[in-house]
């Protein structure tokens, strides 16, 4: 059994080297593959907006398209850059989606998964900003946008993203956060924690346990992601070679 986590791919534009390559990697694993776990921010703007504005990302559509026809389950943990995905992903994909963390058996383990923007207790903007784009009068809103608002709302997230992203690097002690999380993932009688969100790449196994916690890197420079094998999970690299 093989499933894939990934995770902060930010896709933008597919002259993108990280959007080509994305497309390379989802074509080869076409009936290879039992599960995709995407762990958020696959795009760097994602809105359900119904008239679909956002053709850019035409392609990537297609090609999960392609992997669940062969059979794989496509589940999506949303990020701070994608949510209330809309129709495209629960109707055209069948994709299981989870607005927070889950756990989730994979293999026969037990996983915590999460895109991990609400780990960091501390970052208490962000979390007021998050429960309030989550509300349901902001799904509803949604729907009613027109398209051309799609741009402008995409520019003001991207534009507070960027800006806040430096500082808060050296504000905070990603690795170490992780670590203190792993311990209340462990107190739930998980097996392992996989999450996104911090840009960093990391596989650790708890001393005197089986327990991993994988941080999945970003797939923007670094392409990394996991992988779970008959039960075993691993960070991976995907070789950055063009297309």
């Amino acid at each position: 059994m093989r499933a894939i986590f990934i995770a902060d791919a930010h896709l933008a534009s597919p002259e993108a080297l990280n959007f080509r390559l994305l497309l390379r990697f989802l074509g080869e694993l076409e009936g290879k593959l039992d599960a995709l776990y995407i762990v958020g921010d696959l795009f760097d703007f994602w809105l359900g907006f119904p008239s679909h504005p956002l053709t850019q990302y035409d392609a990537v559509i297609d090609a999960l398209d392609r992997l669940v026809l062969s059979g794989c389950k496509l589940v999506y943990f949303e990020g701070n850059h994608d949510f209330h995905l809309g129709d495209i992903f629960s109707q055209r994909l069948h994709a299981e989606i989870h607005t927070g963390p889950s756990i989730e058996s994979v293999q026969g383990k037990r996983l915590y998964i999460c895109h991990g923007d609400q780990i960091n207790r501390e970052d208490h903007g962000y979390l007021l900003l998050r429960f309030l784009l989550r509300t349901g009068m902001v799904a509803t809103a949604v729907r009613h946008f027109p398209p051309a608002w799609a741009e402008k709302v995409r520019g003001v997230l991207q534009k507070r993203s960027r800006a806040g992203y430096s500082i808060k690097t050296s504000r905070w002690d990603y690795r170490q956060i992780l670590l203190d999380f792993t311990g209340t993932v462990q107190k739930q009688g998980c097996d392992g924690l996989v999450t996104g969100h911090f840009h960093l790449a990391l596989q650790e196994t708890t001393p005197g346990t089986a327990f991993t916690l994988l941080a999945l890197g970003d797939w923007m420079g670094q392409l990394t992601y996991g992988e779970m094998t008959d039960g075993e999970l691993r960070l991976m690299t995907y070789p950055a070679d063009e297309p």
